[in-house]
């Protein structure tokens, strides 16, 4: 998954927001009218945590109540997601979903909860982000196409990173594999800060990672960026073109979306996919987040149930056509 070593403390958001004088009662009997949780998978100071409280600052100005970011790490993010999806349907619980939940059924399927398109209500998107595709400067390819050649012609030998059997740029490695035909090794770690610092060391040879993690690597010369697993080139890296120009419709991200447990009323759904889109619409928000490398996405909750029913569907015959499994 993502490094998640970034220091929140840059962006200054705190973790309870609180609503101004006198707006929490202005609300009367609807809905919300105390405090909301949006609970997190992940530690704090990661990616996904910044954006979780940038989105909680806005949301708490939207509702005019106190927003609160709780985080429950553990277990691939099914600690925060199972407490969400066994809390009362009434808006006040919310959680944070990530690719994991898609992933998790297939590779991990006695984790809860078992069916997330079931056990939680969709509300919005939050953000995604592509990975890019980086080599150590002692393999000679200077392209994918360069480099898909190299592994034909030496296979067995490219010794691919990643931050852990499972993450979503493991499976990504696996897709690009079977998509491109080659075969190259898969070297997990224990995060993605001991796997950069052995490929800046040429230990391993290449890594799929998120912009913001192959940025200083990039910057100082240490790794060679190739291509993009977004659709379109990305904006900080326009020399870099996207690997669906040689792999057809080869497109991979992490996302984090925001739901609410299963069963919860259609119109807390809508106020609060309301007050998510002010969130990720937001100039200072979107400013901020992009100083990490993310862009936050303006998606309603069909474009999240889509993306979950489609990356559940993809990275579950990944899995299983790899033959993946936890140690």
């Amino acid at each position: 998954m993502l490094r998640r070593t970034m220091l929140a403390a840059g962006l200054g958001l705190p973790a309870l927001i609180q609503a101004r004088p006198g707006q929490a009662q202005a609300t009367g009997g609807a809905w919300p009218n105390r405090a909301v949780t949006i609970v997190e998978g992940y530690p704090p100071g990661g990616v996904t945590d910044l954006a979780s409280r940038a989105v909680a600052e806005r949301m708490a100005r939207e509702f005019g109540v106190p927003v609160v970011v709780d985080n429950r790490p553990g277990a691939a993010t099914s600690v925060a997601a199972t407490y969400v999806a066994r809390s009362r349907p009434d808006g006040y619980t919310l959680a944070m979903g990530t690719t994991t939940l898609a992933i998790n059924q297939t590779l991990q399927p006695t984790l809860t909860p078992r069916d997330p398109g079931r056990e939680l209500d969709p509300i919005g998107m939050v953000f995604r982000t592509p990975f890019i595709l980086h080599v150590h400067p002692s393999i000679p390819a200077r392209s994918t196409a360069e480099l898909i050649d190299y592994a034909k012609a030496n296979p067995g030998k490219l010794l691919f990173a990643s931050p852990g059997t499972g993450a979503v740029s493991h499976l990504c490695l696996e897709l690009f594999k079977a998509r491109a035909g080659i075969d190259i090794v898969h070297v997990p770690y224990r995060g993605g800060a001991p796997a950069a610092l052995d490929l800046r060391a040429g230990r391993v040879h290449a890594m799929f990672q998120a912009p913001q993690e192959a940025a200083p690597t990039l910057r100082e010369g240490a790794t060679r960026g190739l291509s993009v697993t977004a659709p379109t080139r990305l904006a900080d890296y326009p020399a870099l073109p996207p690997i669906n120009e040689i792999i057809p419709g080869f497109e991979v991200f992490f996302w984090q979306g925001l739901f609410a447990p299963a069963g919860t009323p259609a119109a807390v759904i809508d106020r609060a996919g309301a007050a998510l889109r002010a969130a990720t619409d937001d100039a200072a928000n979107r400013a901020r987040l992009a100083e990490q490398g993310v862009e936050l996405v303006s998606g309603d909750a069909e474009m999240l149930r889509q993306t979950l029913a489609a990356d559940t569907a993809r990275w579950g015959s990944v899995i299983r056509d790899a033959g993946i499994k936890l140690e």
